[in-house]
């Protein structure tokens, strides 16, 4: 019987896709994150017409933060908690069913149209119910209590998806509705307390490694305490009350808040090694946005998608990206460091989001937005598919 983690991965005969959780679920996720770009513009335009219930924005919203990021999370998540806890983790015909859920999922939606009114949101919404299941038996297995957050913040987040169902079935523009914001608002909050956690401390590590003597502040002293506290009440404000002026007051002093926090991380000294700056230039998007939000609401400005993509592309689509890039690295065996292509698909990725927040009014920048975050994300498929797709080579 397999006692390790490493002997229950060399236990599995089947596709190396499914002998860790990171495999399926990132090479997948982006592959359809990018995918939908193809079919949104042209359905943005008229030019197709997607076999879906939603209309194509609310589409477009829902499968980048509910499809692609609810992907990421279970990559993240089936892959961080063993580790965690000290369990063994999900490998196997077991990973390949929760991964089929999620792609049926995908389908569900994209195809509701052609099913009856309920099928797609109980296809879609089974897959974060069942993972959040299996998150909560390890932790409570492993007595790991102190991640309990993270599955708080997983329950919130299956909730948005929920809402946003049903705010689309019922009519509403679901793509500025309340289900979308309380989503978006659980995803800042998870960048804000994961990446609160690793980012200090890969930071730490690499600056040791250099011989630098500056150090980062360690994870979790009191000052985060303190904003990860405000934020919550903040980001909540902003989910019930998006078009108040104390809101938008608020948001600024978010953005203030996370400024100072992330400062304290050295991110100056990170600029030799993309694999690092791209961690801290991702987390500079929170605050960013906040403050576009913010500045927005005070001006008077009615229009927040493109601020809004501050967070949505930026703060999500690149920790994501940086996330995915680092540890399909680590976990199959490469050296942790970027080389040019890697380099590529960050500088796409950040076009991509400055070419949106100013695309209001100029379809050309939507289009070359589009185009290149399909270039970011099927350039990753290109680049880590070989790596995703082979067994790690034992030393």
């Amino acid at each position: 019987m397999a006692r390790t983690t490493a002997e229950q991965m060399r236990a599995w005969q089947g596709p190396a896709l499914f002998s860790f959780g990171f495999r399926p679920f990132f090479l997948f996720g982006t592959l359809w994150v990018a995918l939908a770009m193809l079919l949104w513009l042209p359905a943005l335009s008229g030019a197709i017409t997607l076999p879906t219930r939603f209309d194509p924005v609310s589409w477009h919203a829902h499968e980048f933060l509910f499809g692609y990021l609810g992907a990421v999370l279970a990559g993240f998540l089936l892959t961080a908690v063993p580790n965690w806890t000290g369990r063994l983790p999900m490998v196997g015909w077991p990973l390949a069913g929760l991964f089929a859920l999620w792609a049926a999922g995908r389908v569900a939606v994209l195809t509701s149209g052609l099913m009856p009114v309920a099928a797609a949101p109980v296809i879609d919404l089974a897959f974060p119910l069942i993972l959040g299941g299996l998150i909560l038996r390890e932790i409570v297995a492993g007595r790991n209590w102190r991640n309990l957050i993270v599955l708080g913040l997983l329950a919130v987040f299956t909730l948005a998806n929920g809402i946003f169902h049903a705010e689309a079935l019922s009519g509403t523009y679901a793509a500025q509705g309340f289900g979308l914001r309380l989503g978006l608002a659980t995803g800042i909050m998870m960048i804000a307390v994961i990446g609160g956690r690793i980012i200090p401390s890969f930071t730490r590590n690499w600056l040791a490694k250099e011989n630098y003597t500056a150090r980062p502040a360690p994870p979790m002293q009191r000052l985060d305490k303190l904003v990860l506290l405000a934020s919550i009440g903040i980001l909540l404000s902003w989910v019930l009350w998006p078009d108040a002026a104390q809101t938008g007051t608020a948001l600024i002093a978010f953005g203030g808040l996370h400024l100072i926090r992330q400062a304290r991380w050295t991110p100056h000294l990170t600029t030799r090694e993309p694999l690092l700056w791209v961690l801290h230039a991702a987390y500079l998007f929170v605050p960013v946005g906040a403050l576009g939000l913010g500045i927005g609401r005070i001006m008077g400005h009615p229009g927040t998608a493109g601020a809004q993509h501050l967070w949505m592309a930026g703060a999500i689509g690149a920790m994501t990206l940086a996330v995915m890039t680092r540890a399909s690295l680590g976990h199959t065996g490469q050296a942790l460091t970027a080389n040019r292509a890697t380099v590529g698909l960050y500088l796409c990725l950040f076009g991509s989001v400055v070419a949106r927040v100013w695309a209001s009014g100029y379809p050309g920048l939507m289009h070359l937005s589009g185009a290149l975050w399909f270039a970011a994300f099927a350039g990753f498929v290109i680049a880590y598919a070989p790596l995703l797709l082979r067994p790690k080579p034992e030393r």
